[in-house]
C-alpha cells in the first residue's frame, strides 16, 4: 500500500476506481507514463534519471559504427533510414549519426516520438529529423537501420498473481484511501504456462503485450524492407517470474504508487519472448549483454583514444566506461538484441554461440 498521493491522476485513478472498480496494471502503467513523457523532460541531473547516451558519447559511437558495418556488408544501399525508438535528448542520434558519416553513411532520420516536449529537444539537436507517432508511419519501401535504447522498458506490463484460489490479473484498486495492489476477480490459470500454475501463492508473473506488438511489427518490417536493428534494456535474457514494476523520481526509487503521472515507471524487458517472437516472423535474432556487445565493439580502444587526445579528462572517460561495461554496473543488467533480415548479415558483437536465426 502507498502512502496518500494528490497528483491529479492520482485523484482521477481514485474517481475511476470509485466509479468502475479496479484498473489492470497495464493501464495504470500505461497511463501513468503518457502523462509523465507528454509533460517534461525526463533526462539528466534536472530530471528523472540518466541514460547510456548521456554517461558518454562512446556508447552511441559504437551503436553506429555497428550500424554502419552491417550497411557496409548488406552493399551500402543508398535509401537507408536512420530510425530511433524514444530518442530522449537526440543524444545518441547525433553520436550514433557521427559514427555512421566517418563511415560514409549518412542515412534520413525518423525519429519515433510521442512527447511534444521531447520533440521540441530533439528537433533542435537534429533539425531535418523526420517525426512519428509510432512504427506505422514510417516509409514502406527501405532499409531500416534502427536504434533503441531503454523503450521497451517503458511499455505497459500485464501482471497475473498466484492466489490461494488460483490464478488472477493484478489490478490496482483502493485500500484505506490510497491506491494498492488488489487481485481481480476472474479466474486465468488458463492464460499461465502449464509448467508455472503449482507456482507458490503470491508469484507473480510479468507480460508486455505491448513489447510483444512492437517487436512484432518491427521483425515483419524488417522481413519486407531489409535492414537491422538494436534494441539495447534492462532485463533477462531467460524466462523468469516476479514483479519487476518499479518507479524512479528525482533519481531514487520510489514506491509505484507514490506519484502517478510524475515519476517514471519501468519493467525488466523479457528478452527470451521477444527473441522466440522475431525469429517466428523470419528474422535473424540474437541476444548479449551490454557490457559484452561494448567490449566486443571495441569501446576500450575508444575510451583509450579519447583519454590520450584529452589527458585532462582520463579519469572521467575511464569511469563512463567502468559504468556502461563492469557488471556490477550497467554491463550485465543490460541486454542487447539485435535484429537483422534473413538476406542481411548479423550484427557484430554477438557470441556466435547465442545467434539465433529464424527456422528455414
Amino acid at each position: 500500500m502507498s502512502e496518500a498521493v494528490s497528483t491529479p491522476l492520482a485523484d482521477s485513478f481514485r474517481r475511476l476506481i470509485a466509479q468502475h472498480g479496479p484498473m489492470p496494471v497495464t493501464r495504470y502503467m500505461g497511463e501513468s507514463n503518457a502523462r509523465y513523457y507528454t509533460t517534461r523532460d525526463p533526462l539528466g541531473a534536472a530530471g528523472d534519471f540518466t541514460t547510456a547516451p548521456e554517461i558518454s558519447q562512446m556508447f552511441g559511437e559504437m551503436a553506429g559504427l555497428w550500424l554502419a558495418d552491417i550497411w557496409t556488408r548488406a552493399g551500402r544501399p543508398e535509401d537507408a533510414l536512420y530510425v530511433e525508438l524514444g530518442p530522449g535528448r537526440g543524444t545518441l542520434a547525433k553520436d550514433a549519426l557521427r559514427a555512421m558519416a566517418s563511415q560514409g553513411l549518412r542515412p534520413q532520420v525518423h525519429l519515433v516520438e510521442g512527447s511534444e516536449a521531447l520533440r521540441a529537444v530533439q528537433g533542435a539537436a537534429l533539425a531535418a529529423a523526420q517525426f512519428h507517432d509510432s512504427l506505422d508511419s514510417l516509409p514502406t519501401d527501405r532499409p531500416i537501420l534502427l536504434l533503441a535504447n531503454e523503450f521497451l522498458d517503458a511499455l505497459p506490463v500485464r501482471q497475473l498473481v498466484r492466489t490461494e484460489t488460483g490464478w488472477r490479473e493484478r489490478m490496482v484498486g483502493i485500500e484505506d484511501g490510497d491506491l494498492a495492489f488488489v487481485s481481480g476477480p476472474s479466474p486465468l490459470d488458463a492464460a499461465v504456462p502449464e509448467a508455472q500454475r503449482s507456482a507458490p501463492v503470491g508469484t507473480v508473473i510479468e507480460t508486455s503485450p505491448a513489447a510483444a506488438a512492437l517487436v512484432e511489427a518491427l521483425a515483419r518490417r524488417i522481413d519486407v524492407q531489409g535492414g537491422a536493428a538494436l534494441l539495447i534494456d534492462y532485463g533477462h535474457l531467460a524466462p523468469r517470474t516476479g514483479a519487476t514494476l518499479q518507479a524512479v523520481r528525482a533519481h531514487e526509487k520510489v514506491d509505484v504508487f507514490a506519484a502517478p503521472g510524475e515519476m517514471d515507471l519501468t519493467a525488466h524487458v523479457d528478452f527470451a519472448t521477444l527473441d522466440t517472437i522475431a525469429r517466428r516472423e523470419g528474422v535473424a535474432s540474437s541476444l548479449t549483454t551490454q557490457g559484452a556487445w561494448l567490449s566486443a565493439m571495441g569501446i576500450g580502444l575508444r575510451a583509450q583514444g579519447l583519454a590520450t587526445a584529452a589527458p585532462e579528462r582520463s579519469q572521467e572517460i575511464q569511469a563512463a566506461h567502468d559504468r556502461l561495461v563492469q557488471p556490477q554496473a550497467m554491463g550485465e543488467l543490460f541486454k542487447c538484441m539485435a535484429l537483422s533480415a534473413r538476406d542481411w548479415p548479423r550484427g557484430a558483437g554477438f557470441p556466435e554461440g547465442q545467434r539465433r536465426t529464424p527456422p528455414s
